[in-house]
């Protein structure tokens, strides 16, 4: 028995996914595809590898009690000063994504845990990297639109090559139904041409 890493959150659907990828990797953040473009719900939290089931059964309830609703992204953000951290707005599904990462960090559910800061949906698209670049995200991205009926989230693991992987997805309504994966696709590298 060991400990594992976990996270909660709702990917962000292709094309626009690998899209804000591409543009992290391209600011020059190093993280970059390490981490699926997503919103979270748990933050990185390490968790005892024999609580997965009960972490697992719980997703599922609140997924049970979750229904689909409308996400839109719209333009950027920064935590700067407080946190090295530009961001795409989330706009529309603020309310949901709100209710969701309550009941997944429930105080009485196995992933109780308090946060840093206030929550506050986003998509990161540069962290910890140089104020130029961070600018840069910040301005290049003032644009950026994207919309899709979000209809559920997923539990992630980090590997030990600070790779975060895909451990299952769980689908709003439907009495908990939910889409186990068959195996972990490939992390695909890319390497981006020298600027």
């Amino acid at each position: 028995m060991g400990t594992v890493t976990i996270g909660v959150s709702i990917a962000v659907p292709e094309p626009h996914g690998s899209l804000l990828q591409e543009r992290r990797a391209g600011f020059g953040d190093p993280a970059a595809y390490g981490i699926p473009t997503h919103v979270t719900l748990l933050p990185p939290t390490e968790v005892d590898d024999s609580e997965l089931p009960a972490i697992e059964a719980h997703l599922l309830e609140v997924a049970a009690a979750g229904r689909p609703f409308r996400m839109r992204l719209s333009g950027t953000g920064t935590f700067r000063p407080l946190s090295p951290v530009v961001y795409v707005q989330v706009v529309d599904g603020v309310e949901a994504c709100t209710w969701l990462q309550k009941q997944v960090r429930d105080a009485s559910g196995p992933v109780a845990r308090e946060l840093q800061f206030p929550y506050h949906p986003h998509v990161t698209v540069a962290h910890a990297i140089d104020d130029e670049a961070m600018d840069r995200a910040y301005e290049e991205l003032a644009g950026f639109e994207a919309q899709w009926p979000c209809t559920g989230f997923a539990l992630y693991e980090q590997g030990a090559d600070a790779v975060w992987r895909k451990l299952r997805d769980y689908v709003f309504g439907g009495g908990g139904h939910v889409v186990p994966l068959q195996a972990s696709a490939p992390v695909v590298r890319r390497t981006l041409p020298a600027h």
